[in-house]
């Protein structure tokens, strides 16, 4: 016996549902109100608080997100690094970057296509429209 969720979004037979997202930010609290955001839309979630961590985890795993939701700062490896070298891997991985330091000229001259900038602090419904235009583009 299955039990469905109480809206259509997030069902397993929805499009979200097969939709892997990486988010990545080193503000732990940062990174699980986008999961909170996002899980009900039934997106599958991985979560990462330090980028070395998951690029090792996009480097190995055979099931790659369809989308990256980085952090710009933080520390050694920005965003824009992990975003690089994920794109390697992966060409058609779409890319929204985050930052509460930085403004969008930060992905002008990027070395990999970023489809969207999102500056901190955010609404929540905000970043939810926002992925959902990024994945349907």
């Amino acid at each position: 016996m299955t039990t469905q969720p109480a809206s259509n979004q997030g069902s397993a037979t929805s499009p979200q549902g097969d939709v892997l997202v990486y988010i990545v930010d080193d503000e732990p609290m940062l990174v699980n109100l986008a999961e909170l955001i996002l899980k009900p839309d039934g997106y599958q979630i991985k979560k990462f608080y330090a980028p070395e961590l998951a690029l090792k985890s996009f480097l190995a795993d055979s099931n790659l997100p369809r989308l990256l939701i980085t952090d710009y700062a933080m520390g050694a490896m920005t965003g824009l690094d992990l975003a690089a070298a994920c794109k390697r891997r992966h060409p058609n991985l779409k890319i929204i970057m985050l930052s509460g330091t930085a403004g969008p000229d930060i992905i002008v001259d990027a070395p990999v296509k970023i489809d969207r900038f999102l500056a901190k602090p955010y609404h929540a419904n905000t970043l939810l429209q926002l992925v959902r235009t990024v994945l349907a583009e």
